[in-house]
């Protein structure tokens, strides 16, 4: 699988140990920047390069990281077709795509240490979208409000 990955310079160091991770999980890291923790640069900018990436089909998911994952999460869900979900936590990881079709993962770099970071990053590559119908009715009405 393709994966966009980003961050803002605060989620930097993370950033760059989650393109190996994924690498090492089989799949193709696409690395979107930020290039440097040194500079200041914002978190939306970031949101937008991964949402933009998924949306034209260049990649599967992504992984956004910035400082708390909040600011990340709340950017990305503004795009159209976008379901991002903030996850510190493996459970959180594997049943957002499971149940709510997750497609970009958001984390917070000075919330969580490269360990867990591995197991959430693990958990929502392994996930997939279960197709059961209540799943499905809840998606549709999700994907309903960006229609209105």
């Amino acid at each position: 699988m393709k994966i966009a990955i980003a961050s803002d310079h605060a989620g930097y160091s993370l950033k760059m140990q989650t393109l190996e991770i994924v690498k090492n999980l089989g799949h193709e890291p696409i690395d979107l920047g930020t290039d440097s923790p040194d500079i200041s640069v914002d978190y939306p900018d970031f949101s937008e390069k991964v949402a933009l990436e998924i949306n034209s089909g260049k990649a599967e998911r992504g992984i956004i990281v910035c400082g708390s994952g909040v600011g990340a999460s709340i950017a990305a869900n503004k795009f159209k077709g976008i379901r991002a979900g903030l996850c510190h936590d493996t459970y959180s990881a594997h049943q957002a795509v499971e149940h709510d079709d997750m497609n970009a993962l958001c984390m917070g770099s000075r919330i969580i240490g490269i360990a867990l970071a591995e197991e959430i990053i693990t958990a929502f590559l392994n996930a997939k979208f279960s197709n059961e119908e209540r799943h499905k009715r809840r998606l549709d009405k999700v994907i309903g409000f960006e229609n209105k």
